[in-house]
């Protein structure tokens, strides 16, 4: 068999379990795709968009192809080796990605000194947004992974002082009828590496030369935090995730409601009939 054959055969047979199953299981609990959708896949040259190709092209040969997809690679000003090892990337994919360059590293770099990676993130986002509207897609499939989902959780009660979970899709607030997905939400990082390894597989890590250098950066702390929570806490991982699905509403100081803030006072005499049990905390 062919690189491109051995990669595309490991993920229904020996890593169908912890990459196929998950991604159809997301897929079918948030309803990511729907008939007649034309999703734009994003690979950014890293790991977890690279595997989500693979596993939307499986998907349209073997399952219901009730949809369309289009692969989109954008190069935001990489390094002549790594857009190397991109297109090297490309040739184990059986659809051929479109390839737009944008000046996104230089650009933000000169705007923000302070902040390049919210900057740029933005920027991205916002360039991904208009390639797929370019290609005639209603959606956009990005590779964020179950600890992308627990990172981002924590690092907003830690550094936001909020409760707010990265959502398994979510409809655009700048470009009307686009919706964002995120078929990987159930799978988790150690699989990926696993997996690449397995397979000799090389992709790009971060290729900004600032951030790769930014040993403080709040997601890398976070990152290396959730280990050492571990060794006390074994499910803290399964805890931060379901924390985001079990919202106790009537045991919260405020919500946020379309960009509107309430307090608990608003509606906190009217629970005086509430028949359930005082609780201020699960565990004492």
């Amino acid at each position: 068999m062919t690189k491109r054959e051995i990669v595309e055969r490991s993920l229904i047979t020996s890593w169908r379990s912890r990459l196929w199953r998950p991604f159809i299981r997301a897929i079918k609990d948030y309803e990511l795709i729907k008939s007649g959708d034309r999703i734009a896949v994003m690979m950014s040259g890293g790991k977890d968009s690279f595997l989500l190709a693979k596993l939307f092209e499986e998907l349209y040969r073997h399952g219901k192809r009730n949809f369309e997809m289009v692969l989109i690679n954008m190069d935001p000003g990489y390094a002549e080796k790594n857009r190397a090892i991109i297109e090297e990337n490309n040739s184990l994919l059986e659809f051929t990605p479109q390839m737009y360059e944008r000046d996104v590293f230089a650009v933000t770099q000169i705007m923000d000194t302070q902040n390049p990676c919210y900057l740029c993130a933005r920027m991205r986002r916002g360039v991904l947004y208009d390639l797929a509207k370019k290609h005639g897609c209603n959606k956009i499939a990005l590779g964020h992974h179950y600890d992308d989902v627990i990172e981002t959780a924590l690092m907003n009660v830690l550094v936001g002082g909020i409760t707010m979970a990265m959502m398994p899709k979510l409809h655009s607030t700048s470009h009307k009828n686009m919706e964002l997905i995120r078929p990987l939400y159930y799978v988790r990082e150690k699989d990926i590496i696993n997996w690449q390894k397995s397979l000799g597989l090389s992709f790009l890590d971060c290729a900004c030369s600032i951030a790769s250098k930014d040993l403080s950066s709040t997601r890398r702390i976070v990152k290396e935090l959730i280990p050492e929570l571990k060794k006390k806490f074994p499910q803290v991982e399964e805890a931060i995730f379901h924390s985001t699905r079990q919202v106790h509403t009537g045991a919260i100081l405020g919500t946020v409601v379309k960009g509107v803030h309430h307090s608990f006072l608003e509606s906190y005499d009217d629970d005086l009939d509430d028949n359930e049990e005082e609780k201020d905390s699960v565990y004492c």
